[in-house]
């Protein structure tokens, strides 16, 4: 790992020390050779003039009271620090450590620095207004070989953030599992194995016995959709498997592993309890059968294959016969009430037939032959830096959709990640893109569905993962040679979005 460099850390940020100037649109990407500097390492310039309380975010139409305004983040992508206090190695060290994986040639293990910086981090937050930080519990740090007793300085470190959160009176809403397996679990079969599950389970019970004193919000798994796909069916990401439907069985133990992680959690006392699931609305490219076939095959494998079993009890038809185990027993675990639910939205999807005009990759993902369905793209729609498009009522329609076919099945809603990729400070483009979907978001709480929070990704800019460093979708930027924390315009609008929202009898504009 490449040590961290020795120029002092910048200070929390204050009114000297935020973005300022008025947001203009953003700078085009700043790029390198992969064996050189990650793209856009370096701290752009910051504006020039100061940024107050603006009329777009004071307008944006006021939540119910109580709502919850946080702003997320995970471990891989932030911690750093690798191999230090003991820390096992996980599926993630492994497969970032093979030449070519991380796209751009980011050094993945330092990440943002953030085991050494957290407090840094706790003061953005702090100053953001933010009521919850939802990150992630780094399972290897905890119990470095996934399973035996846990680390003495693993559960430390998390005892001392959620410490330092409480302090400044921001909710702590770790999730348990954001894709960091320990190393020798993978290597044992990994969410292919169904002992996993049993593992999961029984570190869940280590942190809430040790946290849940202090912690009133658990998220168990997030994007178990990913993980098979990207991970073991397509090899994208790690583990890099490409068993395409015969990945299969890890979607189902995931799924498992949150039933018995949610029973373990409760069993230690914690409360509040639910995970985080990636949605997207999917629509069909045309009319014509089989392009209704292809959107329906790809809505059930990456919305209605977790969302059915989390709040039916059921798979969708034809799928539990694909399952391995005593499917229905499981799936009586699997379905427990949960306290809430997890949404994570980014765009929606526009997918037919296979045919020759469907996109080969997507956001640098690439699309094997022989699916049963063919993705396209969004005619007219605006892209982020990562090429998804921009289509903020999406949410709306995404949230009012698993309303419609859940019913009171859906348990209240958090939206647990919801953000872009954009260069640049004056970051005009975020700013856009959130005021969108904010008031996308209310739009659905008007229709009857039941929101309670918000969380952004990200807090701080981060190793987007196989991506590298190449992706920035932080309210603060990162300079991945300094580590040096620079709020964003964006950082300022989401403090104003957060000030007027909680102000007493705030006038707020009509939202649309």
């Amino acid at each position: 790992m490449t040590p961290p460099s020795a120029t002092p850390p910048s200070p929390p940020p204050s009114a000297a020390t935020e973005p300022t100037g008025t947001p203009h649109a953003a700078k085009p990407p700043t790029t390198t050779s992969p064996a050189a500097t990650p793209a856009s390492t370096t701290s752009p310039a910051a504006p020039s003039t100061s940024i107050t309380t603006s009329p777009a975010a004071s307008s944006i139409p006021a939540f119910p009271p109580g709502f919850l305004w946080g702003a997320s983040a995970s471990a891989f992508q932030t911690e750093g620090a690798a191999r230090t206090d003991g820390k096992g190695p996980s599926v993630w060290d492994a497969f970032a450590a093979e030449p070519g994986r991380i796209k751009d040639g980011a050094d993945a293990s330092r990440g943002t620095g953030f085991h050494e910086r957290y407090r840094e981090d706790v003061a953005l937050l702090a100053q953001l207004g933010a009521g919850a930080f939802r990150f992630s519990v780094s399972w290897p740090r905890v119990i470095p070989g996934g399973t035996g007793p846990a680390s003495p300085a693993g559960l430390g470190f998390y005892d001392r953030l959620v410490d330092e959160l409480c302090a400044h009176g921001i909710t702590p809403a770790p999730t348990l599992y954001h894709w960091d397996t320990p190393l020798p679990l993978e290597e044992a079969g990994g969410w292919l194995n169904r002992d996993t599950a049993a593992r999961f389970a029984e570190y869940a019970a280590i942190v809430a016995e040790r946290l849940a004193d202090r912690v009133p919000m658990w998220i168990t798994i997030n994007e178990p959709a990913e993980v098979t796909m990207l991970g073991y069916a397509l090899g994208e990401h790690a583990p890099g498997k490409k068993l395409l439907f015969d990945a299969l069985p890890a979607a189902h133990h995931q799924l498992l592993a949150h039933g018995l992680a949610v029973q373990a959690l409760r069993a230690a006392g914690a409360g509040d309890v639910g995970l985080a699931v990636s949605h997207s609305p999917v629509h069909a490219a045309s009319d014509s059968d089989e392009d209704r076939s292809g959107a329906e095959i790809y809505d059930t494998l990456t919305n209605r294959l977790f969302a059915d079993p989390l709040l039916t009890g059921r798979y969708p038809d034809g799928f539990g016969d694909l399952m391995p185990g005593p499917v229905a027993d499981d799936l009586a675990v699997i379905s427990q009430p949960l306290d809430w639910y997890g949404v994570n939205y980014y765009s929606p999807m526009l997918v037919g037939a296979p045919a020759p005009d469907a996109l080969d990759s997507y956001a640098g993902l690439g699309m094997p032959d022989g699916l049963p369905f063919g993705l396209r793209e969004i005619d007219g729609a605006e892209r982020t830096h990562f090429g998804w498009p921009v289509v903020p009522d999406g949410l709306r329609e995404l949230l009012v959709g698993l309303r419609q076919r859940y019913g009171d099945r859906l348990p209240p809603v958090h939206i647990t990640e919801n953000g872009c990729s954009y260069e640049g400070l004056d970051d005009a483009r975020r700013i856009a893109f959130l005021d969108g979907h904010l008031r996308a978001l209310h739009r659905a709480v008007e229709e009857g569905v039941d929101v309670r929070g918000y969380f952004v990704w990200s807090l701080t800019d981060n190793i987007e993962w196989a991506e590298g460093a190449s992706q920035r979708f932080g309210l603060v930027h990162i300079d991945y040679v300094t580590l040096r924390r620079t709020p964003k315009a964006s950082y300022a609008w989401y403090r104003d979005v957060i000030r007027a929202q909680r102000a007493p009898g705030t006038s707020t504009g009509s939202g649309d």
